[in-house]
């Protein structure tokens, strides 16, 4: 699958995505091999970043009505010193940023958590008390408090 992303300053990107559903595993593995731009720059090599099945259906349900995407970061706090960030945002993609998921349920990533983030399994959970998008399987997470929420890096 190839398609083309406009980013800042009208800079076109184009990811080519290797996209598999595995029904018994239960999520979509996307596999985005390398960013191709005019400026060599900011060509980069992709993480590999796994979405499951629930996490792209309520990305569809969320994001069909003003085509907005799921943006996640990491940042400083939380009890075991960095916390995730998982916020709607519109559709700008920046130059360090890549996208993951389908064209309708679209993951944005930048670059620099990506380092967090790689490998990891992106999930949507529904429970009583709440419903959230949560990050599963961190293999660069050493730990993780009993929230799911923060985290600690592996040495």
């Amino acid at each position: 699958m190839s398609h083309v992303t406009p980013v800042l300053n009208s800079i076109q990107v184009k990811k080519v995505c290797d996209t598999k559903s595995s029904m018994s595993m239960g999520f979509i593995h996307t596999d985005c091999r390398k960013l191709q731009s005019s400026n060599p720059e900011i060509t980069k090599p992709a993480a590999d970043v796994k979405l499951t099945e629930r996490c792209i259906k309520q990305l569809r349900r969320v994001t069909s009505d003003d085509g907005s995407m799921l943006r996640i970061s990491v940042e400083g706090g939380g009890c075991s010193g960095f916390q995730y960030k998982f916020e709607l945002v519109d559709n700008k993609v920046n130059e360090d940023d890549q996208v993951f998921g389908e064209h309708d349920a679209p993951v944005v990533i930048d670059n620099d958590t990506l380092d967090y983030l790689t490998g990891c399994t992106i999930d949507y959970e529904s429970e009583m008390i709440r419903s959230a998008f949560v990050v599963q399987a961190n293999p660069q997470a050493d730990a993780k408090c009993s929230c799911g929420v923060s985290f600690s890096l592996k040495l």
